[in-house]
């Protein structure tokens, strides 16, 4: 079930996982954030296994890396993987689905531009650099000035979502986004492909932290870390107080 063009939110798990089971909420209209104490810019970067070491394949990397600029949303997945898994084991998740990303799907690297592991470790996905702005392939319409977080798992209704993989999502969250963007607030943005939810050329209003699904036809990233996106904005707005 997976879509070319854009990287959806499972990889190497059973197809039952890439099944699109609800509608998106679709945000259309600002929410004012009056009342709301203003957010210091920026936070600090975090820890990050890069791709050397988590020993990504370069030589599958079909092109090299597009910059768009400021980045004004955070677009937050799962990557449908089981939750079993020991945290060690994380890199080699991350290899196979590099390849099949690339191999399997065509396209020219991982979507997402970081992945956060259920014990809160964070990675580089996507070539370029972490401290540049890397297009990803990640929300079809709004790749450019977002970056694309994943969560290493798959989160149905009543998983648990780990508190470290909340605080990991919210880390590398702070630090990307644009320090003018309030992570709790909402965001002008524009669809660039009839595939999402919105015409190409559409003007949409959206949280700055979004889920997939808020732009996209598919249940990504499950409804119990959707149900968390509250609380990592929130600890994203406090990581940013912090560094005053």
């Amino acid at each position: 079930m997976w879509l070319r063009r854009t990287a959806v939110c499972a990889m190497v798990v059973p197809l039952a996982f890439l099944v699109f089971r609800d509608a998106p909420v679709r945000l259309v209209v600002p929410e004012s954030a009056a009342g709301k104490p203003p957010v210091p810019a920026g936070a600090p970067r975090p820890a990050i296994v890069t791709r050397a070491q988590w020993h990504a394949d370069e030589s599958l990397v079909k092109e090299h890396a597009v910059y768009t600029g400021t980045v004004n949303a955070v677009f937050v997945h799962h990557t449908g993987h089981p939750n079993g898994y020991d945290c060690a084991d994380a890199p080699g998740l991350l290899r196979a689905m590099e390849e099949a990303h690339v191999r399997g799907e065509g396209w020219d690297d991982i979507g997402y531009n970081f992945v956060v592991d259920r014990c809160g470790t964070i990675y580089e996905g996507r070539a370029g650099g972490v401290g540049r702005s890397v297009r990803g392939a990640h929300a079809t319409g709004f790749n450019a000035h977002s970056v694309g977080i994943a969560a290493l798992g798959t989160f149905d209704p009543g998983v648990p979502v780990p508190k470290a993989l909340i605080e990991g999502i919210a880390k590398v969250g702070a630090w990307k986004l644009d320090g003018a963007v309030d992570p709790r607030g909402i965001v002008r943005m524009v669809s660039t492909n009839d595939e999402s939810l919105y015409r190409r050329g559409e003007v949409v209003y959206l949280h700055a932290v979004a889920g997939h699904r808020d732009t996209f036809s598919t249940y990504c990233p499950g409804e119990a870390l959707y149900a968390q996106l509250p609380a990592i904005r929130a600890e994203m707005a406090r990581l940013r107080a912090q560094k005053r």
